[in-house]
């Protein structure tokens, strides 16, 4: 177990709660619970490292359409609303192929820390084994 895990880390994507309104509806992704929340933006033609994290999970909700997501092996472009888990531990990548930039919230279980990241390849020479 690494020293960067000091927080509850779920296995699974927590149950994402539908609510109604009279005005609408909203989906509640977190319900009092110790998280880190986080708005990426991916700029045309550029991509995140592929990376893994010892410290925590995330459920990334993507904004626009057209997000390259590399969960583990499998790669596929998801669309605005579509939701992705990734496991702690998880090698994952998220890549804008198109020519207007892409959104993803994040939400991570666990303890957020820079510090965590495993680097397995990146575009910008930072730290890889």
């Amino acid at each position: 177990m690494s020293k960067y895990v000091t927080k509850h880390i779920p296995d699974q994507k927590p149950p994402v709660a539908f609510v109604s309104r009279p005005w609408g509806s909203f989906k509640q992704f977190a319900f009092n619970e110790d998280c880190t929340v986080s708005l990426m933006q991916v700029l045309p033609g550029q991509r995140l490292s592929l990376q893994s994290h010892t410290g925590r999970a995330e459920l990334w909700i993507v904004l626009d359409d057209g997000a390259l997501v590399q969960v583990g092996d499998d790669i596929r472009e998801y669309r605005a609303g579509e939701e992705i888990w990734i496991p702690a531990n998880e090698r994952h990548r998220l890549s804008c192929p198109g020519n207007q930039p892409i959104r993803v919230l994040e939400v991570a279980f666990g303890n957020w820390q820079q510090d965590d990241i495993q680097r397995y390849q990146d575009d910008y020479q930072r730290n890889e084994p």
